[in-house]
Parts: structure tokens; sequence; C-alpha cells
């Protein structure tokens, strides 16, 4: 269908759901980090999972999880992906391989350091965002997205997306952007017509 996945994450009800598939979304994300303004419990994850499209993809996003959390809502079977936000260590990652779902490590960037750290990791995908001293992710800060390169894998751009630089985000030929404060009215609740702004932006360039 398109030439990048769309991700968007901290979907916390069904109307934001239906909303972003019908609008083309290819990935939702739900965050079960407690401490995130969006953090759902697995079973209103469920609740909404249960209420979509099963062609669309979904993604459990997670902060430093113990392995019996994250076994514990792999096995109810609902996830897709995997996304490890916080300071996962590569063979914390690598033991993840068993589970039913594919994984993505986000990186948060601050260089070209943290760019060429993602090599480390044997992920089915990585995730490159803005780094931020006190928070994993959801800050609406970009990073200098040319550091980018060829990685020669998946990989998703997020930090900062909204609907006036969803073009470039598409135009630096990652696997996939990940969307979420940029679209949102509130944390946990989206706007919808900038959510149909940003995906009108970009319409004409993934279809």
């Amino acid at each position: 269908m398109a030439l990048v996945k769309i991700k968007v994450c901290g979907i916390t009800n069904v109307e934001d759901a239906m909303a972003a598939i019908d609008m083309g979304a290819d990935l939702l994300g739900f965050n079960f980090y407690r401490e995130s303004p969006r953090y759902l419990d697995a079973a209103d994850a469920l609740d909404i999972i249960n209420k979509i499209p099963t062609f669309v993809d979904t993604a459990g996003v997670f902060v430093n999880p113990s392995m019996e959390e994250l076994r514990e809502i792999v096995e109810l079977g609902f996830l897709n992906w995997v996304q490890l936000h916080g300071d996962e260590d590569p063979d914390f990652c690598d033991s993840l391989r068993y589970m039913n779902c594919r994984t993505i490590k986000a990186i948060r960037v601050k260089s070209q350091e943290d760019i060429k750290r993602a090599k480390d990791y044997y992920t089915d995908a990585v995730l490159f965002d803005a780094y931020h001293p006190n928070y994993y992710g959801g800050t609406g800060e970009t990073f200098d997205w040319r550091l980018i390169d060829d990685l020669n894998r998946r990989v998703f751009l997020a930090g900062g997306l909204d609907p006036d630089n969803a073009e470039d985000a598409v135009s630096v030929g990652v696997y996939g952007i990940d969307v979420c404060s940029g679209i949102e009215s509130s944390p946990g609740k989206k706007d919808l017509n900038e959510m149909k702004r940003f995906f009108d932006n970009i319409r004409h360039l993934v279809n």
C-alpha cells in the first residue's frame, strides 16, 4: 500500500483508533509504561484492539520492563510488535527472539554515536526518537534527521512529528514514521483535525 509505514502511537480509545485506521495508519501503538500519561493496562488495550480490523498491526510500548511483565502481556496474543523504549541492553532485546511478535528497539538520539549504537541491537526494527534527559518519548521534540545513515534495516522515525513536518519525515526514506504528541489535543487524546491534516500532507507521497 504505502512506501512508508505510518504508526500512530499513544492510542487510548476506540474513536482515535478507528479514525487513525480510516485515515491510513498501518500500526497503532499502546503504551504500557505506567509513568506515561498515555498509559493503558492490558485489559483496556485489548478492549480497543478487539474492535479494530485485524489487518492493522498493534504495538505495545514498554519502558525497562521485567521479563515477567513482558511475557504476561505478550502471551495474551494481541500484539504484533513489542517496542522497547527504555534503557534495555542488546542482551535483553536478544532474549525476546522466542516471543511470538516482532521487536522494535527505540534509541534516543543526541549524536551520530547513538545512530551507530543501533547496530548492536538485533531486533526486527529500530526507532530513533529525540533525546530528553527526563522522559522516554512523547516530548514533541525532534532531532537532526540528517544523522540517520543507511543501516540496511527497518528504521522508524519518531520525535516531534506533526502535520507541518510530516512530508520532510517521509522524505528521510525510513521504513516507518511514528506520530504521537504532534496530533494530540491533550496527552492520550488525538485531535482528529490535526491527524487528518497529517495524513493529507503525506498522502500524495505514500500512495
